[in-house]
């Protein structure tokens, strides 16, 4: 059997951690993590989970759904309402991509730094 693991934190590599924080701070409502220095920058959940961004010199951003720089990793994020997460989103400056596969599902966005995440109805 194997050992019981709980995941406690999500990181992304990008060029600049507090503003990828900030971003998701906006979006999320987690509080910021009490280590963020100017090479990493962490928000927490009150269960102890932790989304991480840290710094990395030239970042490549993905460009999804394009895989010469495949994703490498994403978000979902469960919504009450997809249109009014979308408007706040992209005012915070995240990108929709024109490639939506989910219909009205979910919805694909990219990050200011390029990273791919979903928005579904919860």
């Amino acid at each position: 059997m194997p050992p019981h693991m709980k995941l406690t934190a999500i990181t992304l590599d990008c060029p600049d951690p507090e503003a990828l924080a900030a971003f998701y701070r906006q979006a999320t409502g987690l509080v910021p993590h009490p280590e963020s220095n100017g090479d990493f920058a962490g928000l927490t959940r009150g269960d102890g989970f932790v989304i991480g961004f840290q710094r990395v010199d030239n970042h490549q951003p993905p460009h999804w759904p394009d895989q010469a720089a495949p994703q490498q990793v994403h978000l979902d994020f469960a919504v009450h309402d997809l249109d009014e997460a979308e408007a706040l989103l992209l005012e915070l400056g995240a990108v929709k991509p024109e490639h939506q596969p989910g219909g009205d599902r979910w919805r694909v966005f990219a990050d200011p730094a390029g990273h791919p995440f979903c928005l579904t109805r919860s």
